[in-house]
């Protein structure tokens, strides 16, 4: 509601509602935060669901459930199970990688092959400025060297393989040190920006994140959302970036603002970067968190907020959805999704949908029986969203 869900006072009691000023943007008249001036410069593009709900406002079971669709269990994420329908476009890099976060659990593939993994760059907190990708880059050996290293242990791995034609984990292992070499003649040049222009650079804002304050986590999101660009240019399938903490308890206000500020920004360099150059309408764009905050309570006059699982906002910008367009509705004071209600299960059912893959019957053998993000209930897919 401070975002993109305008909850204005109404009637004589004084209710939670929102904190910013909202004006409209656009064709569409998409209502927009003060807070977000660059994001709203693309309110044509956005499709906002305001209709999302969660099963838990702990922190951690719904982040789980936001990237896995499960809150309890170690399931593959939703990057893996794309990589895994879909593969990547580009033999010498993963089909799924992860900026910025020191959860595995995100980007696991759990019981998927391991070749379905995403491969981490940066650590939640760590400033980005020099990206890396562990024991990629490294040049203690000439590459016709590492080859010939490779091969030899290649060949015992095969031998190995074998004796065991069925084991599926053994077969990952050789296929993702194949991908390790071929990475290294790519990866480093496309973590490399020294190439792209001052003004690009600044778009972006990268290097021009503030220090802490708050929540508000030091983590270059300018060079993240840059990267994801170049990363989605290359061909990688699915990209995720991820800024700090958003848990904004005790200094509701400033937090929110400073959260705003670092990440608005880049988002919207994102976007016209994508536009610009013709990948915006075969690329979805996800935003949004684990769940929303509830309005704060004018009586008190206390700037505390807590957790709110009933009734949140993501929105999607190209790949196949309506522009400027805004779908479900919470109730007055923002607390509880009343109209177009999107569970979890639903946003991932459609993401695989707008993906080309059948989203309840996307699914994996193990543990004696069949397996699938959008879990044992299944999912729907929310076909007004859609262009």
């Amino acid at each position: 509601m401070d975002t993109f869900d305008y909850k204005p006072q109404t009637g004589k009691k004084k209710h939670p509602g929102s904190v910013f000023h909202f004006r409209q943007h656009g064709e569409s008249g998409l209502g927009i935060s003060e807070l977000l001036p660059e994001t709203a410069k693309h309110a044509d593009d956005l499709c906002v669901i305001n209709g999302m709900h969660a099963d838990t406002g702990i922190h951690a079971q719904s982040f789980l459930q936001l990237h896995t669709g499960d809150r309890l269990r170690k399931r593959p994420s939703l990057g893996s199970w794309i990589s895994y329908g879909l593969g990547t476009e580009n033999q010498n890099l993963p089909g799924f990688i992860s900026l910025n976060t020191s959860k595995s659990s995100i980007y696991s593939s759990a019981f998927l092959p391991s070749i379905y993994n995403g491969t981490p760059i940066g650590v939640n907190g760590e400033n980005m400025s020099h990206a890396t990708i562990n024991n990629v880059s490294s040049e203690h050996l000439p590459l016709s060297a590492k080859r010939r290293q490779l091969d030899f242990v290649q060949k015992m791995n095969r031998d190995h393989l074998k004796q065991r034609p069925t084991d599926e984990k053994l077969e990952s292992v050789i296929q993702s040190m194949e991908l390790g070499f071929r990475m290294q003649s790519v990866a480093p040049g496309l973590l490399d920006i020294s190439t792209e222009t001052k003004t690009t650079l600044e778009n972006y804002r990268v290097g021009q994140q503030k220090k802490s304050t708050g929540t508000c986590k030091v983590s270059d999101f300018g060079r993240q959302c840059l990267l994801a660009r170049r990363f989605a240019e290359a061909g990688v399938r699915f990209i995720e970036v991820s800024h700090g903490s958003w848990d904004q308890h005790k200094n509701h206000r400033r937090d929110l603002m400073a959260n705003c500020e670092v990440t608005d920004a880049p988002i919207a360099a994102l976007l016209g970067d994508l536009k610009q150059r013709g990948l915006l309408d075969d690329t979805l764009v996800i935003w949004g968190g684990e769940f929303g905050r509830p309005g704060l309570t004018p009586e008190n006059g206390k700037d505390e907020t807590g957790h709110n699982a009933n009734g949140f906002t993501f929105w999607l910008a190209g790949g196949g959805v309506k522009r400027g367009h805004v779908h479900g509705k919470t109730d007055p004071t923002g607390a509880r999704a009343v109209e177009g209600k999107v569970h979890f299960r639903d946003l991932h059912a459609t993401i695989l949908h707008l993906m080309g893959l059948p989203p309840n019957d996307l699914k994996y053998w193990h543990a004696g029986r069949d397996h699938r993000l959008t879990g044992p209930e299944g999912g729907k897919v929310v076909h007004d969203l859609f262009a």
